[in-house]
């Protein structure tokens, strides 16, 4: 008896180890109930080079980790910003042009998929 049980055993956790694999690619959901709006510089603005950009933020982290949010010009990370509504202000920028993005990011500051990018341009 006790060698069929583990016969029956052992083929049932064959079984399963030949099932599906998960995916390597799998993605993660942005949260419906998150978001990110970027008030100001409007996109497309045309800002003065050297000036202080102030970026003017809302946030909404929502209810799928989202704990606070990073800055990035042109995908390099300027800032850590902590409070969901305020206004973050960048150094001046050289001429040229530029994204600005705000991403809503977790406690282990991985982005949860949720991010406004605005597109400027410094002359």
């Amino acid at each position: 008896m006790n060698r069929l049980a583990l016969v029956v055993a052992l083929f049932a956790l064959s079984l399963t180890a030949c099932g599906p694999k998960p995916s390597a690619t799998a993605t993660t959901e942005t949260p419906a109930d998150a978001s990110v709006t970027i008030s100001s510089p409007a996109a497309d603005a045309k800002l003065k080079a050297g000036s202080p950009i102030p970026v003017t933020y809302d946030v909404i982290p929502g209810s799928k980790g989202g704990d606070h949010t990073h800055i990035y010009v042109n995908g390099d990370q300027k800032g850590v910003l902590m409070k969901l509504k305020d206004t973050h202000t960048l150094d001046g920028l050289a001429a040229g042009k530029y994204d600005i993005c705000i991403k809503v990011v977790n406690k282990g500051h991985a982005p949860i998929g949720v991010e406004k990018c605005i597109s400027v341009s410094v002359e």
